[in-house]
C-alpha cells in the first residue's frame, strides 16, 4: 500500500520533471507544501526526506530544500553480458590482491576500490557511539560475546529484517566478520568442494575469492546492467549442469549496479525452489538506493527457507568494524556448527557500537545523507565519463550503490590501461577481475564513485579519458 507521503513525493517529482521547478531552484517550504497539497506538515516533511534520500532534492541548513542536479546522461549502457555458460575453476585471484594492495597508496587516486572513502563514513557518529558504549558497558566491551553474535545487535537486525518483510527472530541471525564470512559460511553450509555455483557475470571479485577459497567452481550467467541475472539463461543452465547453489547480488550488483524488480526476484526464488537449489543472496548495497523506496529482497519471497541472506555494514557504517550478518533459513544448524568449528566471534565492542547506532536512529540519519552524496557523486562521475572518454564508450546508469561499469571502445586493453593509469597515480579496476578466469571483459573497467569529488579527481578522469583515446589510436604502448 502506498503511503500519503510517497504520493506527495511523486507529485513534487512530477513538478520538477515538468519544469515547474528547475535545477538549483528553491522548493516551497514544508508549511507551504502542506497547504498546497492539503496534507499535514509531518507528511510534507516526510515526503521531502524521501526525495532527499533519493538524491532528487537537497536540504540546506536554515535555508530550505532545493532541486538537485540529478539528470541522467545520454551515454548508452552496455548490453547484457554474453558469458559462455560453462563451468570453470576460479583462478588468477592473486592479480586481484596485487591491484588492491596498490590501491592503498595514499598518493593514488583510488577509483578501483569497492570500499568507501573515509569522507563518506559517519566518523563523528562512530566516535560518539564508541564513547557512549565504552562508558555504558565498561569491561564488558572487551569480553568475549556469544559466538553467534551479541543479542542486542541481533535484535536490532531482526527489526530491520521485519521491515524487509522477513519474519526473522534474533535467534535466526548469525553475526559475522563482514559479508565475506557470511557468504563463505553460506557456501559451506549448502555445498561441498568441487560443487558448481551459478553466479552473475560480471560479478564482484570478492565473491569469486569466496568460491575459490571453498574449492568450488563457478558458472557465469549472462546479466543485464539494469534488470540483473538472466532468468532464461539460468533456466537453461539448470537443465544442463548440476548447479548446487546460486550466489547473486540482487540489489545494485557490483560492478553493474543492476537491481532486479520485485517480479523478477519472485520468479528467481520460484525457479530455484522448483529445482531445490539454495539461493545465497548478498544484499550489501541494498540500503544505498537512490529511489523512493528501499528495494525488496529475495528472502521475502521464499516459502521454503532456501534463501540464505547475507549483509554487512561495511559499505555504509564502516569497513573497519567488520560487522556483517547471515540469516541462513533452514540451514541454521549447519551454519551454527561451522561457526563453532571456526570459533571466530566478532569483537564485542564493534557489535555494541553498531547496535547502539541502530537503536538510537543514527544509522538511518546517516543513510539519508549518504544516499544523497552517492547519487551526487555518481551523477558527476557519469558526466565526466561522458565528457572525457571517446564517443564509443558505454557506461551503466545505476540507481544505487557507488560503482560505474564502463565499456571501452573495441580494442582497448583494460589491463594495459590499468598499468598506464597507475603510473600516473590513478587506480582503476580492470574488467577481467570480474570474471572467474579473468579471460572476459577485456575492454571494461569499473570506477568507484565513493571518492570525494574535487578538481584533482576530475583531472584524473580527464587524463584517464585521454589514455583511452590513445589506446583507441594505437598510441598506448608498454615498454
Amino acid at each position: 500500500m502506498k503511503h500519503l507521503y510517497q504520493t506527495v513525493a511523486e507529485t513534487v517529482i512530477a513538478h520538477i520533471e515538468q519544469g515547474v521547478y528547475k535545477t538549483g531552484e528553491k522548493l516551497p517550504g514544508v508549511r507551504k507544501l502542506s497547504r498546497q497539497l492539503h496534507v499535514s506538515i509531518a507528511t510534507a516533511l516526510e515526503a521531502y526526506r524521501l526525495l532527499e534520500d533519493a538524491g532528487r532534492i537537497e536540504g540546506r541548513p536554515r535555508s530550505g530544500y532545493y532541486v538537485s542536479d540529478f539528470r541522467r546522461q545520454a551515454m548508452v549502457e552496455p548490453d547484457i553480458s554474453n558469458a559462455p555458460v560453462v563451468p570453470t575453476k576460479v583462478t588468477g585471484q592473486s592479480l586481484t590482491r596485487q591491484i588492491l594492495r596498490a590501491a592503498r597508496d595514499p598518493y593514488q587516486i583510488n577509483l578501483g576500490s569497492s570500499v568507501p572513502h573515509a569522507d563518506f563514513l559517519p566518523a563523528h557518529a562512530l566516535q560518539l557511539a564508541t564513547g557512549k558504549v565504552s562508558r555504558s558497558f565498561g569491561k564488558r566491551c572487551f569480553d568475549a560475546d556469544e559466538l553467534l553474535g551479541n543479542q542486542e545487535l541481533r535484535r536490532q537486525i531482526a527489526k530491520r529484517m521485519v521491515e524487509l518483510q522477513c519474519a526473522d527472530s534474533p535467534e535466526d541471525i548469525v553475526v559475522t566478520h563482514g559479508a565475506r564470512e557470511a557468504v563463505r559460511l553460506a557456501l559451506m553450509a549448502v555445498c561441498e568442494p568441487g560443487d558448481l555455483i551459478a553466479i552473475e557475470s560480471p560479478t564482484f571479485y570478492g565473491l569469486l575469492q569466496a568460491i575459490e577459497s571453498c574449492g568450488m567452481e563457478a558458472l557465469e550467467i549472462p546479466t543485464h546492467p539494469r534488470d540483473g541475472l538472466s532468468l532464461d539463461a539460468l533456466q537453461l543452465a539448470i537443465e544442463q549442469w548440476p548447479i548446487k547453489a546460486c550466489l547473486i547480488v540482487t540489489n545494485y550488483n557490483n560492478p553493474l549496479g543492476s537491481c532486479m524488480s520485485d517480479e523478477r526476484k519472485q520468479a528467481l526464488v520460484a525457479l530455484l525452489e522448483r529445482h531445490e537449489i539454495p539461493l545465497i543472496e548478498d544484499d550489501v548495497y541494498g540500503d544505498l538506493g537512490f529511489g523512493l523506496r528501499r528495494p525488496s529482497v529475495c528472502k521475502a519471497w521464499s516459502r521454503r527457507g532456501q534463501v540464505l541472506y547475507c549483509n554487512s555494514f561495511a559499505k555504509t557504517l564502516s569497513p573497519g568494524l567488520r560487522v556483517g550478518w547471515l540469516v541462513p533459513g533452514r540451514y541454521m544448524a549447519r551454519v551454527e556448527n561451522l561457526k563453532y568449528m571456526q570459533h571466530q566471534a566478532v569483537p564485542t565492542l564493534n557489535q555494541l557500537i553498531v547496535a547502539h547506532l541502530l537503536e538510537q536512529g543514527g544509522y538511518d540519519r546517516y543513510l539519508r545523507h549518504a544516499r544523497q552524496e552517492y547519487a551526487r557523486n555518481m551523477a558527476l562521475m557519469h558526466k565526466a565519463v561522458t565528457r572525457y572518454f571517446p564517443e564509443a564508450t558505454r557506461v551503466t546508469h545505476p540507481e544505487g550503490g557507488f560503482a560505474l561499469w564502463v565499456e571501452l571502445p573495441v580494442g582497448v586493453d583494460a589491463m594495459q590501461l590499468h598499468r598506464h593509469a597507475s603510473r600516473e597515480n590513478v587506480i582503476i579496476a580492470p574488467g577481467p577481475l570480474f570474471s572467474a578466469t579473468q579471460q572476459k571483459y577485456g575492454n571494461f573497467i569499473r570506477l568507484s564513485c565513493a571518492v570525494p569529488w574535487n578538481d584533482r579527481l576530475e583531472n584524473a578522469l580527464s587524463r584517464l579519458g585521454s589514455l583511452v583515446a590513445d589506446a583507441v589510436a594505437g598510441r598506448l604502448c608498454d615498454y
